[in-house]
């Protein structure tokens, strides 16, 4: 199992930062890729539409001078996540942004495009297109996407419901391209799992919430250091996609979290008019990992604390 030539040699710690709805912001992707992993952010944060073209040209230029100044260090590539359902009226602008800006990584969700993937194919880019089962699995790779994320339990915000051991063992047992795991890593430890179970890098994304950069606010980012997998509550209730969310900003919005109705699938809306503003806002989004998060650090601590535990994890391995 290769990683494509956009990742080769580009990483100091297997990991791909999530994009995540609202925290994800370009000084976060910035200092990601500067600590040697891959940043990443949804288009549909940068609000209006024009801003990202705003956002992609920061991006790009910070990192370029940063390769300038520390030739022996480079920054990692970095992402743009495109929501690629019905509901998302941005998704060809979106696009062609990413093109203009020559985007080396494109996580797609919710719906495979053929175009889409053509699109970053035609300036060299790849896409990776997150799944939480094997049907899906299959129909992406079929549509052209060049690598998979298995979205399985524990994972924050839209999650799958299968045991990452299951979900991987399945898609291994025919792709044999980049996939990636996504679901309860938020140590180094995890990471090394990840990749034992047979996936090339591990997705992070709720223990980064709790980070300096992150465009959350201070009582959300607390909420992740205070709390642990069981304050997380699986529902469809929010989005119309089964998610997990933090118990307490649950009840803050005066809502039973053991009690919850389903919502319909059919009227799903993942905030390309900023309608579902609240769902993310102020229902916090989390993933069932956060109890390795003990303290708000900068991103750069973060990745540095993941690479001496993922360093202290193969040397156990490799003296056992």
């Amino acid at each position: 199992m290769a990683l494509p030539p956009i990742l080769q040699g580009k990483l100091r710690l297997p990991a791909v930062a999530a994009p995540m709805f609202i925290v994800s912001n370009p000084d976060l992707v910035i200092a990601q890729c500067k600590a040697g992993i891959v940043g990443s952010f949804p288009a549909l944060n940068a609000r209006p539409a024009e801003q990202l073209d705003v956002w992609l040209e920061k991006i790009t230029r910070e990192l370029a001078a940063w390769d300038a100044e520390n030739p022996d260090t480079p920054a990692a590539p970095f992402a743009v996540n495109q929501i690629v359902h019905g509901s998302n009226d941005r998704l060809q602008h979106d696009l062609e942004m990413c093109v203009k800006y020559k985007v080396p990584i494109v996580i797609t969700s919710l719906g495979a495009k053929e175009f889409v993937n053509e699109a970053v194919h035609s300036y060299g880019g790849i896409v990776l297109h997150d799944v939480i089962n094997n049907r899906f699995a299959h129909k992406a790779i079929e549509k052209g996407a060049d690598g998979l994320i298995a979205v399985a339990a524990g994972a924050g915000g839209h999650a799958g419901p299968l045991s990452p051991i299951a979900l991987i063992q399945e898609i291994r047992e025919w792709f044999d391209g980049p996939l990636l795991l996504s679901g309860s890593i938020a140590t180094g430890d995890a990471i090394l799992a990840a990749q034992a179970m047979g996936a090339d890098l591990g997705y992070i994304g709720s223990a980064f919430i709790a980070t300096v950069e992150a465009n959350a606010e201070h009582a959300y980012k607390q909420a992740i250091v205070d709390h642990g997998a069981a304050d997380i509550v699986y529902s469809n209730l929010f989005t119309g996609v089964h998610g997990n969310y933090l118990r307490p900003s649950i009840e803050a919005a005066g809502l039973d979290p053991d009690n919850l109705p389903q919502s319909d699938p059919s009227a799903m809306n993942f905030g390309s008019d900023g309608s579902d503003a609240k769902a993310w806002k102020d229902i916090w989004g989390c993933g069932q990992g956060i109890g390795a998060v003990k303290n708000i650090l900068p991103a750069a601590d973060l990745v540095a604390r993941l690479q001496r535990e993922y360093a202290a994890a193969r040397a156990r391995v490799l003296a056992s």
